[in-house]
């Protein structure tokens, strides 16, 4: 009676199989390693946060946003409300880190790009550190200058608030304005490419093993 179990692979098969399946597992990992570099490096372009300040004269809200290189949307008349209540100017913010914005970003990339090399090796986790940090030193440096804004006011403004630090996520209240925050496609760009990167790492060091 013929045995209807699977043959079990030859001594010729098995390495085959085993070279095929690397192969794919190191392409795999190239290509993660290639769009999370991608992603960061288009992120550079992208708002990696958004404000809106709702009150009773501006039913439609005001809209702040944040790029890595500067702020767009209303940022004037945001500017001359912070006034009356001592906050300095929001040009004031980041100059150093938007200034060397876009010298990080090419680091970062440098590195990402770096881990697809010697991913497999000791080194492969140390290149991708810049990515995983990118994201996480943004909403660091970004808490920071939003706690600085709110409680270093001017004393003599025409409107006294206690000090405050912004809602970095969803709702929150300054004096007569509601406000709502949430992360922008920048931020969730860089993000995917962190992940990316890091797993493109681990999975080459995965098959070096």
């Amino acid at each position: 009676m013929d045995s209807i179990l699977p043959e079990a692979p030859s001594r010729e098969q098995a390495p085959h199989a085993r070279a095929h399946s690397a192969r794919h597992m190191t392409w795999l990992s190239i290509a993660l390693g290639f769009s999370g570099v991608v992603a960061i490096a288009l992120a550079f372009t992208q708002t990696w946060w958004k404000f809106i300040l709702y009150a009773p004269q501006y039913p439609h809200g005001l809209r702040l946003e944040i790029l890595l290189s500067g702020l767009s949307g209303d940022v004037h008349e945001i500017g001359m409300l912070n006034h009356y209540i001592g906050m300095s100017h929001l040009e004031d913010a980041a100059p150093l880190e938007r200034h060397y914005a876009a010298l990080g970003v090419a680091l970062v990339v440098l590195f990402g790009l770096g881990s697809l090399v010697v991913g497999g090796k000791r080194f492969g986790w140390l290149a991708a550190l810049p990515a995983l940090l990118f994201p996480l030193g943004f909403l660091a440096d970004s808490f920071g200058w939003l706690y600085r804004f709110g409680h270093h006011l001017d004393p003599h403004a025409p409107v006294r608030v206690p000090g405050f630090t912004p809602q970095m996520f969803g709702n929150g209240q300054i004096g007569q304005f509601m406000t709502f925050a949430e992360p922008g496609f920048g931020f969730w760009l860089a993000v995917f490419g962190a992940l990316a990167v890091v797993a493109g790492v681990a999975l080459h060091r995965h098959e070096a093993k």
